[in-house]
């Protein structure tokens, strides 16, 4: 017992709107439908929960993290709950505040069970119909802040992961738990073959239909890392626990989940710093820095990129220094910042061509190739045409680069460059051809469930309102208007840019 009240439980209560007593008669109920029949809580308990910081044992957190689920229709966990005995939460400042927001980062033997907790409350979510959504966002600096430190430390597994006595012991985390037994390096590469199919997919269709298969995947691999394996296989499955968390968080914020997005790529930063790998994790906060850009937020993407790239460590190869480098960019030209922009994008490309490929790249950077360079210099030749017009033509020249190198399946990235060189074009004030490419957007965007997309649709309809008299343009307005879904709304915390 701390003696301090729990302010994240307090807030989350006040939230879901229950009684002190509600609170400890729907603890009783769930307990027992969790078998735990005996469990007898009551108002004065939860009264101490909250008021005193009282932790209670287990199962009462897993408990209340259940119920606050299924309540507020969002992934809640223990942490969340500020109900966690074991991890770092933060240093304690003087005032007493916290200085780490939502737990993050917490302790090394904390991970495995954060990801199984996480993942098994978000299938909960999805069998019971719920959006999961209506949460804020942690800042990026706040975000950046918090992992700084942890993130710089020695990220050797031998150093990080957790020393069990037991090595067939495994920590009860979260819900839909997988029951693993310990595994060998066939069920390992079977574990890495299905991340490349599960990749294949999301490039081809958008996150929308593979989202939950892939957050069944992880939360089966969180339960086999509770198992004390030997260091090389237990690296090389937190190198699939990151993989899969990336692609978590990428799906779910393919399809407007945000707040659980970024809770995915926090998850798959801590699962690849546990494997040693600095440069995943990296690479995996750049994606929630592309988030925080898509949300118009890029003052924030450029302090988690300051940390994505710090923490990468000396082992980053060229070719993934100068994708972090297109992100950074785009985040520049969001802010107008032209020049900057451009000496990045410069820097991006000098990295690229001085990779000699001697050395293979890791799996999770095989998508970046020379297509991937320029539809990120298309995007951020765009986005700053808004504050520079004349960036229009050299954002129009990386496009159609980028999609002369788009290999097949691929299909996503290439409805992102029609729609980049439609605004462009319309920016440049063309609107013949962009037309022309926005129609050719519009056709593929019938099979593919990113919500992203529908985003930068949207910033693109907006760019057609100064030629609406145009009868071509006429009938496109009414065609993307048809095709927008009925139920989304417009945007998620922000704007996103074309």
């Amino acid at each position: 017992m701390s003696g301090q009240p729990n302010t994240r439980l307090s807030d989350l209560f006040g939230l879901a709107g229950w009684s002190k007593g509600e609170l400890a008669r729907l603890v009783n109920r769930q307990a027992a439908a969790m078998g735990h029949p005996q469990l007898a809580t009551d108002t004065s308990r939860v009264r101490r929960w909250i008021d005193t910081g009282e932790i209670p044992r287990d199962p009462v957190p897993r408990v209340l993290a259940a119920l606050f689920t299924e309540r507020l229709g969002r992934v809640v966990t223990i942490e969340d709950l500020g109900l966690a005995r074991h991890g770092r939460m933060g240093r304690r400042q003087s005032d007493g505040s916290v200085e780490h927001p939502d737990g993050m980062p917490w302790a090394p033997d904390r991970t495995a069970a954060v990801l199984t907790e996480f993942t098994g409350m978000d299938l909960m979510l999805n069998r019971r119909g719920l959006v999961g959504a209506g949460v804020a966002l942690t800042t990026g600096s706040a975000l950046s802040s918090a992992m700084h430190d942890w993130l710089h430390t020695d990220p050797t597994l031998a150093a990080d992961a957790p020393e069990l006595d037991d090595p067939l012991h495994a920590d009860p985390a979260g819900f839909d738990r997988y029951e693993a037994a310990p595994i060998g390096s066939q069920e390992i590469e079977e574990l890495e073959r299905s991340v490349e199919v599960f990749r294949a997919w999301d490039a081809a269709r958008g996150g929308g239909l593979q989202r939950k298969a892939v957050v069944g995947q992880l939360n089966e691999v969180g339960g086999m890392l509770s198992y004390r394996h030997p260091d090389h296989l237990q690296r090389r499955l937190w190198g699939v626990a990151a993989n899969l968390a990336v692609l978590a968080g990428w799906m779910s914020h393919d399809v407007g989940l945000e707040p659980t997005a970024q809770k995915y790529f926090v998850i798959a930063a801590h699962a690849a710093r546990e494997g040693g790998d600095r440069p995943r994790a990296g690479e995996a906060l750049s994606r929630a820095a592309r988030q925080m850009v898509h949300l118009g937020r890029p003052g924030e993407a450029l302090d988690l990129m300051k940390l994505a790239k710090s923490g990468s460590g000396d082992e980053v190869l060229p070719r993934t220094q100068a994708m972090l480098y297109t992100i950074e960019a785009w985040a520049q030209a969001a802010m107008g910042k032209g020049q900057a922009m451009r000496r990045t994008l410069g820097e991006a490309e000098d990295l690229f061509v001085s990779d000699r490929g001697d050395v293979p790249p890791p799996s999770w950077m095989q998508m970046f190739d020379e297509a991937d360079l320029h539809g990120m210099q298309a995007l951020a030749y765009r986005t700053l045409a808004e504050h520079e017009p004349g960036a229009a033509i050299m954002a129009q020249r990386h496009a159609k680069e980028a999609l002369h190198l788009r290999e097949s399946g691929r299909d996503r990235s290439k409805i992102f460059d029609h729609i980049s060189l439609a605004s462009a074009c319309f920016i440049a004030d063309d609107p013949e051809q962009a037309d022309r490419y926005a129609r050719l957007a519009l056709t593929s965007m019938g099979s593919n469930s990113s919500q992203r997309t529908w985003d930068r649709l949207r910033e693109m309809y907006r760019l057609t309102a100064e030629y609406s008299s145009y009868p071509k343009i006429q009938d496109l307005r009414e065609e993307i208007k048809l095709s927008l879904p009925k139920n989304s709304s417009k945007f998620r915390g922000g704007s996103a840019r074309a």
